[in-house]
């Protein structure tokens, strides 16, 4: 497989210690097969159900995709500030620049600790409406 961006051949390599990874050794970037985005999310946020829709406002490149060569898709990444690229066509995987791994980890760190003060204050909240409740309804 080519790197979609630069044309140099991808290697295959060990995303730190999680999966196998196709991996620029020019520009860096690394192709991940279609599961693979969800293994490095994981990494610091495993609650699907809480991540988000994953791809908005999709736009076409004229990036091919190292699987098959159909034009590779731009999209924003969970509504965060951050595109990627993705074989939209057949779902063989998505594409990431140098650095965006990184990113996406962030990100979900950030999703992450969202969801944990989400929580927090749904139950502070739901103890106050329950206090409020037995306040109220004593005789």
């Amino acid at each position: 497989m080519n790197c979609p961006k630069c044309g140099a051949e991808l290697i295959q390599k060990y995303y730190k210690g999680m999966f196998e990874a196709d991996v620029c050794p020019n520009c860096f970037g690394m192709w991940l097969d279609f599961e693979e985005l969800d293994k490095l999310e994981d990494a610091a946020f495993g609650e699907d159900d809480q991540k988000g829709s994953l791809m908005h406002f999709q736009t076409r490149t004229q990036f091919a995709c190292p699987r098959c060569g159909a034009a590779l898709d731009e999209f924003q990444y969970r509504l965060y500030d951050l595109r990627l690229d993705a074989c939209a066509e057949n779902h063989h995987g998505f594409w990431l620049d140098a650095g965006e791994d990184e990113r996406v980890l962030e990100i979900m760190r950030l999703r992450a600790e969202e969801m944990r003060r989400k929580f927090a204050v749904e139950s502070e909240w739901k103890q106050a409406l329950k206090a409020m409740h037995l306040f109220l309804t004593r005789k």
